[in-house]
């Protein structure tokens, strides 16, 4: 079931990190300009990047309610749907302003997926492995960007059949329509989910299937439940505003200006690599193929961190994790060979997906199971707000201070997580959702 959902987020990862990758296609399509016009001029290539952050800031801030209200599996499904729809016209499009238009569609999609997808892995695993079956997740959604970075370096500067070569990479990652019916059939709707909506027989049908499943693949029969160390079902809390009340009030307010902070870091360089390294020194045809070597060790941060995701708090996690990404981006700003450029931004890249891996982990399992979609929704919508002008920021920062002056922003942003998170984080490790929620 993780596989399958991880697999859905494949694609989801797929569109929305090609925005990294064919920016040198667009520009050679004249549809965007690399330089820094104005804060905002919509020629400008970081105007593409905001759109799609602007489209993810809408998704998880106006649709998360949409996976409380109709069930995980179903928005899971019909989210993944809706922006690979919205990719394929955008490969389509001839205008500046339709590419725009059709990205922040796309956005959209990507939001309410992504939220879907770490309220429902958080409710279907036990507690005790919580922080790897995210580890998991994580490898194989990451795996997606390796893919869309080969795919880029190989077809964004040639035109095959006349069709500009960004427009096949978008075309690319839209086969994950053809497959999105076949993963739903494999995965149950979320127990939790049935039980905060009243669905008690469902619910329990659904636990039956797997502990079905899970008895035959150990073969023996499953230990009996220990009934005094069964939780409480979580507080009723039904509505968005419950969030604003304690205790939850103190940990939306700490994940609100985490995320305004974590996006510098993470998208800051992750939505700029070829254009860094070009600014660094790297001609146009190379920093694709230096982006994609790069590229190739996002997996690697969730996966060497598998052993230790639940053997220290989620917290302290984010935290270290954050330290990395500052030092090494410093690092990164004082290179210009191209071998400590690939090391730095492989170390970098491992860094911030290691802080990605936490902070997903860690946000699904601080509300209760009746409004977590939305609650995840709403703090995560402020990562997509300080994105939309983070990507102008950082393109500002890169016309009139250079590569230099991008990291030194970016180091900024890490001290706000650390102090943040290390000062008011709750501890979760090895508790169920259930208890943490109260």
């Amino acid at each position: 079931m993780l596989v399958l959902l991880s697999l859905g987020g494949c694609f989801e990862f797929y569109d929305l990190f090609l925005m990294t990758y064919i920016g040198p296609g667009l520009i050679r399509s004249r549809l965007f300009l690399s330089s820094y016009t104005s804060l905002f001029g919509i020629t400008g290539l970081a105007t593409f990047v905001s759109a799609t952050f602007a489209g993810l800031f809408i998704g998880t801030l106006a649709f998360g309610f949409l996976a409380d209200k109709f069930g995980r599996r179903m928005i899971f499904t019909y989210s993944l749907l809706w922006y690979t729809a919205a990719s394929i016209v955008m490969a389509f499009e001839t205008s500046t302003l339709g590419i725009l238009i059709w990205r922040l569609i796309a956005g959209m999609g990507i939001g309410v997926e992504l939220v879907t997808i770490d309220t429902y892995i958080a409710e279907l695993m036990p507690k005790e492995i919580r922080g790897r079956a995210f580890a998991i997740n994580h490898v194989v959604q990451f795996s997606a960007i390796p893919l869309v970075a080969l795919v880029s370096w190989l077809l964004v500067l040639r035109s095959p059949l006349g069709f500009d070569g960004w427009r096949w990479v978008v075309l690319f990652g839209s086969v994950g329509a053809i497959f999105v019916w076949f993963i739903r059939r494999g995965i149950p709707e979320s127990p939790r989910w049935l039980v905060a909506h009243g669905r008690l027989s469902e619910a329990e049908r659904t636990i039956a299937k797997i502990e079905e499943r899970v008895a035959a693949e150990c073969g023996a029969a499953l230990p009996s439940v220990n009934l005094q160390s069964a939780t409480q079902a979580s507080p009723n809390v039904t509505k968005l505003v419950h969030i604003f009340r304690r205790p939850y009030l103190g940990r939306t307010i700490m994940l609100m200006v985490f995320h305004v902070a974590q996006t510098i870091g993470y998208y800051g360089f992750a939505s700029w690599v070829p254009t860094l390294l070009i600014a660094a020194g790297i001609r146009t045809t190379a920093s694709l193929q230096y982006a994609f070597l790069v590229a190739v060790s996002a997996p690697l941060g969730p996966l060497l961190v598998y052993e230790i995701a639940d053997k220290f708090e989620r917290k302290w996690q984010i935290v270290w994790s954050a330290v990395c990404v500052g030092l090494s981006g410093l690092l990164f700003a004082l290179q210009s060979r191209s071998g400590w450029l690939i090391l730095l931004g492989v170390i970098l890249t491992c860094s911030n997906n290691w802080m990605s891996l936490a902070f997903h982990t860690y946000q699904a399992e601080l509300f209760p199971t009746s409004v977590r979609a939305q609650a995840v929704g709403f703090v995560y919508s402020w990562s997509r707000f300080s994105a939309i002008f983070t990507s102008l920021m950082i393109g500002f920062f890169l016309e009139h201070f250079g590569v230099g002056g991008v990291f030194v922003f970016i180091a900024a942003a890490m001290i706000l997580v650390v102090l943040v998170i290390g000062s008011f984080g709750p501890r979760t490790r090895g508790l169920a959702l259930e208890s943490i929620s109260q």
